[in-house]
């Protein structure tokens, strides 16, 4: 016994009961805020937290786990929404981390940055965005070898607001869209 496709039932504006599969209803809820792809990624990334755009847009009924199982568990909230509502071509969250890797974004940045940055990355690809938003991470594992959180981030980047913004930084070329052809 499998799960055919998933459906949500809720009432429209005039009060009748509304019945449609969860991709046309997150197609339809996502559109309401963002037109297009471009007024989407735009939103996604003048976010200070992607946390607080995927939790308002759980606020407004997405499902994340019924959402993830019917278009990938290993893609990222932003690659769901982009497949779902706008069509692009997704892709797991290994692959943007890949992506990043490629592009040597990390050489501008001190060799005890980079490893900070590196391990952050490697965090995106196992578990998401909202695991390197939170400045705690650098006390877990592999971060706890390299030092206390303080030491991490006097090290690697000199102050609190420096690293903030590497990682800001360091999300949106996480989310940097392929160039679209013409």
């Amino acid at each position: 016994v499998g799960v055919v496709s998933q459906r949500v039932q809720y009432y429209d504006a005039d009060g009748r009961l509304v019945t449609e599969s969860f991709k046309d209803y997150t197609r339809k809820t996502v559109l309401k805020e963002c037109a297009s792809l471009d007024d989407f990624v735009r939103k996604w990334q003048d976010a200070d937290r992607k946390a607080a755009v995927i939790k308002e847009l759980e606020l407004q009924g997405i499902l994340w786990d019924v959402l993830a199982e019917e278009v990938g568990k290993d893609l990222d909230p932003f690659d769901m929404l982009c497949h779902v509502v706008y069509g692009q071509p997704p892709l797991t969250r290994k692959e943007r981390a890949d992506n990043v890797r490629k592009r040597n974004y990390f050489t501008k940045y001190s060799d005890a940055a980079q490893t900070v940055l590196s391990n952050l990355l490697d965090k995106y690809a196992d578990a998401g965005v909202e695991e390197i938003e939170n400045i705690q991470v650098l006390k877990l594992k592999p971060f706890d070898q390299m030092g206390t959180l303080q030491e991490i981030i006097t090290d690697g980047f000199g102050d609190k607001g420096t690293y903030m913004q590497a990682v800001s930084d360091l999300e949106s070329e996480i989310y940097q869209l392929p160039p679209r052809s013409a």
